[in-house]
């Protein structure tokens, strides 16, 4: 992204995030989990990680009053902005033609919940997901989109920094669980740095983290949303008791005990071990087993 004086006049400072939200008589709510980032420096750093290019459509969710959004039209080929408030959604058009006239072709915005989008809501495929994402919906977001979107070959988002430690874990330990597996299941998770609270307004109880996902360009399993569906059940029954062993975890999802095991083994899988011992690759070879 281009960084001249004309690129940062139009992105949006503390003082023009407040002064559009009272414009508009807008209050973040906790609700939509609202918390708008007014912070230049930070949302250039998201773009720059991101790594999109003129060649990208960006699929943004939540874009709010349109900080991270002047950014994105400034680096992407189009942006597509999914946004659930209606006020927001009619105001984020007037915005980027207001502060960056030149780019205003180049955004789209459609109306929604992203828990309910489908692809066929969207004007284009998306190549790519930089969100920042509501704390209170953010995975299943994210998973959601992924699923739905298969043309986004790469994400960067902000979350909650639990919610991008546990996103991003390794199995083994703690944070490992449900998040970990699924997101695994789409392509390779890692931790992309950190945000501090005072870049946001209201500033949020909690501090922020920014995960990136490299979808499979060679998937190693299916994708199909029935072999996806599977893999994720058999993640849900194993973390469901995740103090238990997988043999009397995977009870109920097997039929028995003496089925858990025999699907276990089966799958190279010690039926002694925990759930989060096993990586995402397992949680598939387990789910093919019958």
């Amino acid at each position: 992204m281009s960084a001249d004086s004309d690129t940062s006049a139009r992105l949006l400072g503390p003082a023009e995030v407040r002064a559009l939200a009272e414009k508009l008589g807008v209050r973040p709510t906790k609700t939509l989990g609202q918390n708008f980032v007014h912070d230049a420096n930070t949302v250039r750093r998201i773009v720059a990680e991101a790594g999109v290019g003129a060649a990208d459509t960006v699929l943004e969710v939540g874009p709010g009053l349109g900080s991270l959004t002047l950014a994105l039209l400034d680096a992407a080929g189009a942006v597509i902005a999914v946004e659930i408030d209606p006020v927001l959604a009619r105001r984020l058009p007037h915005t980027v033609a207001d502060r960056a006239p030149a780019l205003a072709d180049r955004l789209t915005v459609v109306t929604a919940d992203a828990l309910r989008v489908r692809a066929a809501d969207l004007p284009a495929q998306p190549t790519a997901l930089v969100a920042n994402l509501p704390y209170n919906v953010a995975v299943p977001v994210l998973l959601h989109l992924l699923a739905q979107c298969p043309s986004i070959a790469t994400a960067l988002v902000m979350v909650q920094a639990e919610v991008a430690d546990r996103l991003a874990a390794a199995p083994g330990g703690k944070i490992y669980g449900v998040p970990s597996v699924k997101a695994g299941f789409f392509g390779a998770v890692r931790r992309a740095g950190s945000v501090g609270r005072q870049v946001f307004w209201p500033v949020p109880q909690v501090e922020s983290g920014l995960v990136r996902i490299d979808r499979w360009a060679d998937p190693p399993w299916p994708m199909d949303a029935e072999h996806r569906a599977r893999v994720f059940a058999v993640a849900d029954a194993a973390f469901a008791q995740r103090r238990k062993t997988l043999r009397a975890a995977l009870a109920g999802w097997a039929g028995s005990p003496a089925e858990a095991e025999r699907r276990l083994v089966a799958a190279g899988i010690d039926p002694a071990a925990r759930g989060e011992t096993l990586d995402t690759a397992a949680y598939v070879r387990l789910a093919a087993t019958t």
